[in-house]
């Protein structure tokens, strides 16, 4: 029996988002869209709703529609590099959201006697599940003062004889930082150097909404064991859809992740892809980035107001990319607050909800203190939580 670690941030998140009048900003997810949203985004007002009451309910395209599979791939080439090779239909695999397209890869890839370099924090499934797999895995630690980038440095310390992957995300979650694009080429190299595989999780690429230089893809560097994964969730907003995808320029690579999946879903909604494939379109797809860039700006500004406002008790590396923030909170004196019952207490005092950091993204004492806030809600949202949580730390903190 395979086991695991229990998904910390995804059983508060069950267990805690659907409290009665919850202002809810510990989603990760840009505030969320309908389909009579996109379509008022769409500059074609003549094309048909992207939902066909007369297609026949099959499995669809196993591998994705051909439509969605090209809009994925305009993804990745619309922010190449001037020497990368493009990337066609046949590059893309859709899955069930970028959780899926993550498991897929490490159950194809990864297994016991394999070695793992991996940063952190992150998302828990990029490190427990090759643990579960039964791989050892050494954690490439992100450090505030170097603003969470990772620095290729300390990849020769964590190489070992067996290492066989180096697992990324860009931009970070939790912490919202961006690996710029000198950095990237940096850990392709090492990758290269060493015939490691390179897993990306680029599920809030490309809302790069506050660097100046936005990274490409890791895929932009043409290395053949790399591979990026991504969804509609997040920089997309939606969610619902439940559509993901992998991407590489290595054929075995895609057709080991399909081949296991035969196993799991098989393929995705005819329904979900639909939906996909029309947001990612040309007349669509400008107008929900604008729509989802101008949001997190102006929800960064708001809670960048608010850690310069309680700057005695509460510190941050500002975001950069994604919807995430990572904020430690302490009390007066300068003692950290214990962050799951911080998250507790505020949730019971002021109904407002956003996630525990050493729980939900620590190993042992890692994080103490911190929290994880989804910042791009809708703007009302986050105004009023944070007007609560404001008043929160001053009765309580200051």
């Amino acid at each position: 029996m395979v086991k695991i670690q229990p998904f910390e941030v995804e059983q508060w998140m069950d267990r805690l988002e659907t409290t009665p009048g919850v202002l809810n900003i510990a989603e990760t997810c840009a505030a969320s869209v309908s389909i009579d949203d996109l379509m008022a985004m769409s500059t074609d007002k003549a094309a048909p709703s992207p939902l066909s009451l007369s297609t026949k309910m099959t499995y669809g395209e196993i591998k994705g529609s051909t439509r969605l599979r090209q809009n994925v791939a305009a993804l990745f080439n619309s922010s190449a590099l001037p020497e990368t090779t493009p990337l066609g239909p046949d590059n893309i695999l859709i899955t069930q959201g970028a959780i899926a397209a993550n498991f897929l890869l490490l159950y194809t890839l990864i297994g016991p006697g394999d070695h793992v370099i991996c940063v952190y924090p992150t998302y828990q499934q990029l490190y427990s599940v090759p643990e579960s797999l039964g791989a050892q895995v050494s954690l490439w630690k992100l450090k505030p003062e170097n603003n969470y980038v990772p620095d290729p440095a300390d990849l020769p310390g964590l190489l070992q004889p067996n290492t066989k992957m180096i697992i990324i995300n860009n931009p970070n979650n939790p912490t919202g930082s961006t690996t710029p694009t000198p950095t990237l080429s940096s850990i392709v190299s090492f990758a290269r150097s060493h015939s490691l595989l390179l897993l990306s999780d680029e599920v809030y690429h490309p809302l790069y909404h506050s660097y100046p230089a936005p990274p490409p893809s890791i895929l932009a560097f043409d290395y053949p064991l790399a591979i990026a994964t991504g969804s509609m969730s997040k920089a997309f907003a939606l969610a619902g859809l439940r559509i993901g995808w992998i991407a590489s320029h290595n054929p075995a690579l895609l057709a080991a992740a399909s081949a296991a999946r035969d196993y799991t879903t098989i393929s995705v909604s005819q329904l979900d892809d639909a939906v996909a494939a029309y947001a990612l379109s040309p007349a669509v797809l400008p107008g929900l980035l604008e729509r989802n860039m101008a949001l997190a700006r102006t929800n960064l500004a708001l809670l960048d107001a608010f850690v310069e406002r309680y700057a005695a008790v509460v510190e941050w590396v500002r975001p950069t990319g994604g919807t995430t923030a990572f904020i430690k909170f302490k009390r007066k004196g300068g003692e950290a607050v214990d962050d799951a019952k911080f998250v507790m207490e505020v949730l019971g005092e002021v109904n407002v909800l956003f996630m525990p950091g050493r729980a939900c993204f620590g190993k042992g004492e890692d994080f103490g203190g911190f929290v994880r806030i989804g910042y791009v809600s809708e703007t009302k949202v986050l105004e009023e939580g944070l007007e609560r949580l404001g008043g929160f730390v001053e009765r309580r903190l200051l």
